[in-house]
């Protein structure tokens, strides 16, 4: 596993120094408040981490593999229902700044953000990716890039330093591996509790006989809750808040505390009264599983590249100590859980999600859906999702009724969605058998599609 997630800064600038303020994202059914402004970026590790799993992995010229991603940042890309659905839940960040309204602003109405239909276009990003695979990842972290971006966090209330950026450093680290139905499978490690809490939510569900089941029956719904249930507790219990060590790893994914669960979720107080991923397969083998996140995006852009910085920093849910406590220079703890399968018969998936907190029962439910009943993947991307959140159960429309009824009455408090919703994740999967027979499928929660090149 390639671990280039965002760190944090070697020190705390103080909180009355800080370009750090809130906004209302409006999702049309709820409102969430994020936190943006220089002082929420973290130390950013995607142009480390790509360059780096390239250099230990990759042949074919890094140019070559930006060419398609710089053609469409200069020719642009036209602006579908589900981006500008997106754009205008994120308006407020997207008009905070000049430099981040400048990208959004609409080509045919001036003044106003970007439209469906309208071409989206982005030369500055373009360039910037030429240096980039012309120079390399230190163009970002001790060049030109660094410098610009160590100025602007100085003069207007960020937390970045040049030591910051030049000691960044990609982790390798062993993946946790784990069975399921005698499927292996492997997910993202600590110090990131994510994957180690869908590995504990499938062991606990693992003693359920799906053979004699089917999917949406009462047992497959309550199967599910017991296991969501079991990770979410375990969470507090095993206090992952701020990541997780590998010994408390071991503890937790160990038989006997499996055993204990199964036997008797009565021992545990079980109710208490955005993201990318990318699979890819390809004809020798090869298969992986990336997941990235920008956060929601702080508003400030790197002058002259075009790329906005991250809020990691103004996340609510990665920083549960409360803001700029942060422990400094560590990785930042999250719920981003890539993984791989394999099937006895050789054949492999990849999937991952989006999602914040959903990413862990996003993945639980897709690979449950996949080993205990079979789905295609499509069918296993596309099936209706629970997410269970303290004590409130969230439920998508689209299990059979005795399912539902099982849900509602087993959760203190259960919402069900009126459609389908980018909240219970998107999770985007391919999958290669032996002989080279690929199949993918993307999320529609979230516009996922699945592409093939030759």
């Amino acid at each position: 596993v390639y671990d280039f997630f965002c760190q944090t800064p070697k020190r705390h600038r103080p909180d009355d120094e800080l370009d750090f303020y809130p906004i209302i994202a409006n999702f049309g059914t709820a409102e969430q408040e994020f936190h943006i402004g220089m002082g929420s970026i973290a130390v950013p590790g995607v142009v480390a981490g790509i360059f780096e799993a390239h250099r230990a992995l990759g042949r074919i010229p890094i140019a070559d593999i930006m060419a398609p991603a710089i053609q469409l940042a200069r020719d642009g890309v036209l602006v579908d229902a589900f981006h500008h659905y997106i754009l205008r839940i994120l308006r407020p960040i997207m008009v905070a700044t000049k430099g981040s309204f400048s990208l959004y602003e609409s080509p045919g109405r001036p003044g106003g953000l970007i439209r469906e239909g309208e071409r989206l276009r982005n030369p500055q990003a373009a360039a910037a990716l030429e240096a980039l695979a012309a120079e390399g990842p230190d163009l970002f972290y001790r060049g030109d890039w660094a410098e610009r971006l160590v100025r602007d966090n100085r003069d207007h209330g960020g937390q970045l330093t040049l030591d910051d950026l030049a000691e960044y450093r990609v982790e390798r680290r062993d993946p946790v591996v784990f069975r399921y139905r005698g499927v292996r499978c492997a997910i993202n490690p600590p110090p990131s509790p994510g994957g180690c809490l869908v590995a504990f939510a499938l062991g606990v569900m693992n003693d359920w006989p799906s053979e004699r089941d089917r999917w949406g029956s009462r047992g497959h719904a309550l199967n599910l809750l017991r296991g969501m249930r079991a990770a979410s507790v375990a969470r507090h219990e095993y206090n992952m808040e701020d990541g997780l060590d590998l010994d408390t790893k071991a503890v937790l994914l160990s038989e006997e505390t499996l055993a204990d669960w199964r036997r008797g979720l009565e021992l545990h107080s079980l109710f208490s009264r955005g993201t990318t991923h990318i699979s890819v397969a390809d004809a020798e083998g090869n298969i992986a599983s990336l997941t990235a996140s920008n956060g929601e995006g702080c508003s400030y852009v790197l002058p002259g590249t075009g790329i906005m910085l991250n809020n990691m920093l103004g996340e609510e849910d990665l920083n549960p100590g409360g803001f700029n406590r942060w422990k400094a220079g560590t990785r930042l703890a999250s719920m981003m859980s890539p993984a791989i399968a394999e099937l006895p018969d050789g054949t492999r998936f990849a999937l991952g999600s989006g999602g914040s907190n959903r990413i862990r029962s996003a993945i639980t439910q897709v690979l449950v859906n996949l080993l205990d009943f079979g789905m295609t993947l499509g069918e296993a991307v596309a099936a209706p999702r629970i997410h269970l959140e303290g004590e409130r159960l969230s439920i998508e429309p689209g299990f059979p009724e005795e399912a539902l009824e099982a849900l509602c009455s087993a959760a203190p408090e259960s919402h069900v969605w009126p459609d389908q919703n980018l909240f219970f994740g998107g999770v985007h999967t391919v999958s290669i058998r032996h002989g080279g027979i690929f199949d993918g499928a993307g999320d529609p929660r979230r516009g996922g599609v699945v592409a093939y090149a030759h």
